[in-house]
């Protein structure tokens, strides 16, 4: 009975694939890109074991996605909401901003390089600024944090994976530091606004009520 009472709900997770099909497009378009690496990147060594983390993301945003859905449907709906408007926002920013990141020459055959290899191959060094693997991880770290009565060692997971994913965009040199910084601040930006925005229209609609009566 819940999944039937839910289902409209998650029925919201289709938007995910439309901006996958939009990132796609932009991905394979041809326009001249920027480099926006600091100093400091240069100084972040390639580490191939962080494309684990890297490749959970999918599972990670799509799991806890529906489960913030079962566990509280408003912040889910925010949390999307949040989500949609951030790639959005991104993808007007590649569309006039194109950036790109240097990528390393793989050597070796192990498993790690392989699967960081396979990534290489299908998703170019361009859509960086910002980044929507940080985008879409922070809005799940975020939200957390509105979700009552949630399970101690869901929140380790959120924190710890949120991390490493994060991380992850750097150690294997798919992002800079600017594409994870700048994706953090909109994301921060975007949900406290979703949140006030809500916030609001909830009050308003409680003090109609009262005033009816």
């Amino acid at each position: 009975m819940r999944v039937k009472e839910k289902l409209p709900y998650l029925l919201l997770l289709l938007a995910m694939p439309v901006l996958g099909l939009i990132y796609t497009v932009l991905n394979e378009a041809k326009r001249k890109a920027e480099k926006i690496a600091l100093p400091i990147d240069s100084n972040i060594p390639f580490i191939e074991e962080f494309v684990i983390p890297y490749v959970i993301w999918y599972a990670f945003v799509f799991g806890y996605l529906v489960y913030f859905c079962f566990k509280d449907t408003s912040v889910y709906v925010k949390t999307l909401l949040t989500i949609v408007i951030g790639e959005l926002i991104c993808f007007v920013i590649y569309f006039f901003f194109q950036t790109t990141v240097p990528r390393p020459t793989l050597e070796g055959s192990g498993w790690s390089v392989m699967l960081v290899k396979y990534i290489y191959a299908h998703d170019r060094p361009v859509n960086c600024f910002p980044s929507i693997h940080v985008l879409t991880t922070y809005a799940i770290m975020l939200a957390s944090f509105h979700i009552k009565n949630m399970y101690r060692l869901h929140k380790y997971i959120i924190h710890i994976m949120g991390s490493l994913i994060i991380l992850s965009t750097l150690f294997i040199k798919q992002h800079v530091i600017l594409d994870m910084v700048a994706s953090m601040f909109l994301v921060a930006f975007i949900y406290s606004t979703v949140f006030e925005v809500y916030r609001i229209r909830v009050a308003a609609k409680r003090k109609s009520g009262v005033q009816g009566i």
